[in-house]
């Protein structure tokens, strides 16, 4: 493919799995035109003085360039900061930034690796019991009774966290979800699931199934708690992925996790219990979520603040102290305020690019952000590479409805930083006829990777 002066392009490269990326093709330079399929974009009327709007439209050609070039990916030389994550690194073993609202990560270590999550992994838990809630499976003053096996294995006898509950009593589900969030009691999640499934095992193959419904690829269960198990394992991407889930499909249930007391009367005994997250008490915008912590795992912790208009999710795991684990993730969150900035590069409704499809009354369907397009990227100046990918299962099927999810931009910065944007039908493609589809068919035999 020839390109335009200061660019190079690369053979493209046949790309396989279940989402096949149709083709990739490379190109290298500064802000100037991407090459000639590109120049079929009308140029900006005016040039962009402000840094950040200068690297909102360089990163707006990008994507272009990439939507257009065989639904490909283009490589760009940005004036943006790839010294903002050079210049911090964590003493956690596994660690985790992310955007609440555009998902972007901001720093990741060890993210995809998966761990222990301990008691964390009553996030998990949380979900069932919120969708059931949501549901009307169960409501708030539905009661379960304490059995022996969830007294003896997460109550008082445990010598684990534990909200005290009484063998035999019943105890409404209200009260064991702050048991659970705010004192963290595995008698609490165990009761919720003998309670709700009969057994811990048949509970945990629950969680697996909400995880994988919202998305979680990789996450196993084999009990609600977070106890030792080899079948309890999570990645910190994960976890900040479900807390992502949490805040925004359970608003009504998400303050909870904020709350600093839980007093709980077990029908012999009040018990005052305190939130056991230590970021809540910092001023620094935490309103929830979760600690964990077991030997083989060593500390973690799920949080998310929010300041002004902007709510941060972070998830450390494998530290080595109660002191480290807070100072960590405090000083992530800190960073994260303060270094980044959001970008929009595409208006509501306006096309970012296209995607092909196979059989159908177009040969492309144009792709458009649900709320237009925006993306995270350092304040500071500097020298940054960012790759942009439409990514999709392809080539599509018809029929395709406007507004059905369909594709995904990804745009990856040279210094880990990771925005993922979902992208949707911009209009409605109808199947097209017999002879139209066995014409398709024979042009993507002959050209598929190139189409």
């Amino acid at each position: 493919m020839a390109c335009g002066p200061g660019f190079h392009s690369a053979k493209p490269e046949r790309q396989t799995g279940p989402a096949t990326r149709l083709s990739r093709v490379d190109f290298q330079g500064a802000t100037a035109t991407l090459c000639a399929i590109v120049r079929r974009q009308p140029p900006a009327s005016a040039k962009p003085t402000d840094p950040m709007n200068a690297m909102a439209h360089s990163l707006r050609r990008l994507v272009q360039g990439a939507s257009i070039v065989c639904l490909a990916c283009a490589l760009l030389v940005l004036g943006v900061a790839s010294t903002a994550r050079a210049a911090f690194e964590s003493a956690a073993e596994y660690v985790i930034l992310m955007d609440h609202g555009s998902g972007a990560v901001l720093y990741q270590k060890q993210a995809d690796v998966l761990v222990p999550p301990a008691s964390m992994s009553k996030l998990m838990t949380v979900a069932v019991v919120c969708r059931a809630l949501r549901e009307g499976k169960i409501t708030l003053d539905t009661t379960y009774k304490v059995s022996v096996h969830a007294w003896r294995t997460g109550g008082a006898p445990s010598g684990t966290s534990a909200m005290f509950a009484v063998l035999g009593s019943e105890v409404k589900v209200s009260d064991l979800l702050r048991g659970m969030i705010i004192q963290s009691g595995n008698d609490a999640a165990i009761i919720i699931a003998e309670g709700m499934a009969g057994s811990e095992d048949e509970f945990a193959k629950l969680m697996v199934a909400e995880a994988r419904r919202i998305g979680l690829k990789k996450a196993t269960f084999g009990n609600p708690s977070g106890l030792p198990n080899p079948n309890q394992l999570m990645t910190v991407k994960e976890l900040a992925q479900l807390a992502r889930f949490l805040i925004r499909a359970y608003p009504e249930y998400y303050p909870i996790f904020g709350e600093r007391q839980f007093d709980f009367n077990n029908g012999k005994k009040t018990f005052k219990f305190y939130n056991r997250n230590p970021l809540l008490a910092l001023e620094i915008g935490v309103d929830g979520l979760k600690t964990g912590h077991i030997k083989d795992s060593g500390y973690g912790l799920v949080a998310s603040a929010r300041q002004l208009d902007r709510r941060l999710i972070v998830v450390v795991a494998g530290t080595k102290s109660e002191n480290e684990r807070t100072a960590e993730a405090k000083k992530l969150l800190e960073w994260g305020f303060r270094s980044f900035k959001e970008v929009d590069i595409f208006d509501p409704g306006e096309i970012v690019g296209s995607a092909r499809v196979w059989g159908g009354s177009s040969y492309l369907v144009p792709l458009v952000g649900e709320n237009g397009v925006k993306i995270m990227v350092p304040r500071t100046a500097g020298q940054s590479r960012f790759k942009a990918t439409i990514v999709y299962d392809g080539p599509l099927k018809p029929p395709i409805k406007k507004g059905d999810q369909v594709a995904i931009l990804r745009v990856v910065s040279s210094d880990s930083g990771v925005n993922e944007v979902a992208l949707y039908a911009g209009e409605d493609i109808d199947q097209a006829g017999i002879m139209a589809r066995g014409l398709d068919s024979l042009v993507l035999m002959a050209f598929g990777w190139l189409l």
